[in-house]
């Protein structure tokens, strides 16, 4: 496992990312790779962000996938990258399938990685306010891109993503696993099909954001970490270790708590059973309680209420915590429930669940092997994910509307096709947000 250097990868990055003409399909190396693909076909990866998630989940995830050769590992935390090393070490040592003329370079600047003209696709796990610039670089140089959810902090740059991703024919998976689990798929694809007759109301059922307020006390950076760099594109702040890591996603300027970390996979499924996965809701109105003191700013105790053209209302709430990481849908006919723990699926009648999808009928698209094993299969067939750009930046809009709802603290108008608000400048600028120099999208 070597180095790179530094120098030299941040010139050739540079001339990567300039390039006007970008290639829009995959070498041709990878066209018919089947089951224990040979060296030379095999999808090559650049990880950025290798911490809990980004190692035990979707590091672990890819390399376990006989057709892939991970040859970079980027994380701003030397502790993090000296994990991953390792991780990659062991399964290559274990499999034989190490080549002898191919090493694992680590890095701490993410260019390093998406410079590369012998990276295929990059997987993104960084902190949320790095997602879309690290994500539009890559595509930009011409990267396939796994990036987790959510996409995006705000609404505008999640659309300036999707609309690079296609226009650079790039293929892109958003990071959630609850497409590819069953009982939400089935739940998913029950509701589409009018088993419980005109659906009506969808609640989906949050963890909570914790209840302590965080130690904004300044202390000294750990040698271990470029802390400049985890800042990126962020407000200065100093650092704390209640800033970093883990405990970005209860700060506003990183992330937008429970909503955004958890509404990313139940709001998409809400959508995804409304058929409004493309679109968006209209309304939104909220209450939540934010912290008064403290480093945490997320809202705690959240109640949103989406509505949507075709009438149908959806709840996202952390009140009722026995029911936390579930989604109700309630029709006309029926309802079905289903929750992440345990895999449950449960519907009222019972009878709904052994109700049989005919071929003519709504077939929802998932992959059972998870979002990883779905995006080497598309890059290799140029067809779009279970949750491609758009629709995850579809998802991230509705977590971002729910966030701006309750921070005004009245209702809100949203037009889903112009992606404004509807005569509301204030929240209209809430849409974006300004970027430390020298990042910019």
């Amino acid at each position: 496992m070597k180095t790179l250097d530094r120098r030299a990868f941040l010139k050739k990055s540079s001339a990567a990312l300039t390039v006007a003409g970008l290639p829009a399909i995959i070498p041709s190396r990878l066209w018919a790779a089947k089951g224990a693909a040979a060296p030379s076909n095999r999808i090559t990866l650049g990880f950025v962000g290798v911490g809990n998630h980004g190692t035990k989940v979707n590091l672990n995830n890819f390399i376990s996938n006989s057709d892939t050769r991970v040859l970079a590992l980027c994380d701003v935390d030397s502790k993090h990258l000296a994990q991953a090393q390792k991780v990659v070490q062991k399964k290559y040592a274990e499999s034989k399938a190490r080549d002898t003329d191919i090493d694992c370079a680590t890095t701490k600047d993410f260019r390093e990685v998406v410079g590369r003209d012998d990276i295929d696709a990059v997987v993104v796990s960084t902190p949320d306010h790095w997602h879309v610039p690290i994500s539009l670089a890559a595509i930009r140089a011409g990267k396939d891109v796994y990036c987790e959810k959510p996409i995006s902090v705000s609404i505008d740059e999640g659309r300036i993503l999707s609309d690079e991703a296609k226009k650079h024919s790039r293929i892109f998976q958003t990071g959630s696993e609850f497409r590819a689990q069953h009982n939400f798929f089935r739940a998913a694809e029950l509701v589409r099909n009018g088993r419980i007759g005109k659906l009506h109301t969808i609640t989906t059922y949050l963890p909570r954001n914790p209840r302590r307020p965080g130690d904004s006390t300044p202390m000294k950076v750990p040698p271990e970490l470029d802390y400049d760099m985890w800042l990126g594109p962020a407000p200065w702040a100093p650092y704390t270790k209640d800033r970093v890591h883990f405990n970005f996603r209860w700060i506003l300027d990183y992330s937008g708590g429970m909503i955004c970390d958890w509404g990313a996979h139940l709001l998409d499924q809400a959508q995804w059973a409304n058929d409004t996965e493309y679109s968006g809701p209209t309304e939104i109105e909220g209450t939540g309680t934010f912290l008064s003191e403290g480093l945490f700013n997320t809202a705690v105790d959240f109640h949103i209420e989406y509505k949507y053209d075709n009438g149908v209302k959806v709840i996202c709430t952390d009140k009722i915590q026995k029911f936390s990481g579930s989604i109700r849908y309630e029709g006309s006919e029926g309802s079905i429930y289903t929750r992440y723990a345990g895999k449950i699926l449960e519907a009222e009648p019972e009878s709904i669940l052994k109700s049989k999808i005919s071929p003519d009928e709504t077939h929802l698209y998932t992959c059972p092997q998870g979002p990883e094993r779905n995006l080497l299969d598309c890059i290799r067939s140029r067809k779009l994910t279970y949750y491609p750009a758009e629709v995850g930046h579809r998802s991230s809009t509705a977590c971002h509307l729910g966030n701006i709802a309750m921070m005004l603290q009245r209702k809100v108008k949203w037009d889903p096709k112009k992606e404004k608000f509807v005569n509301d400048d204030e929240a209209n600028r809430m849409l974006s947000r300004p970027m430390r120099s020298p990042w910019r999208l």
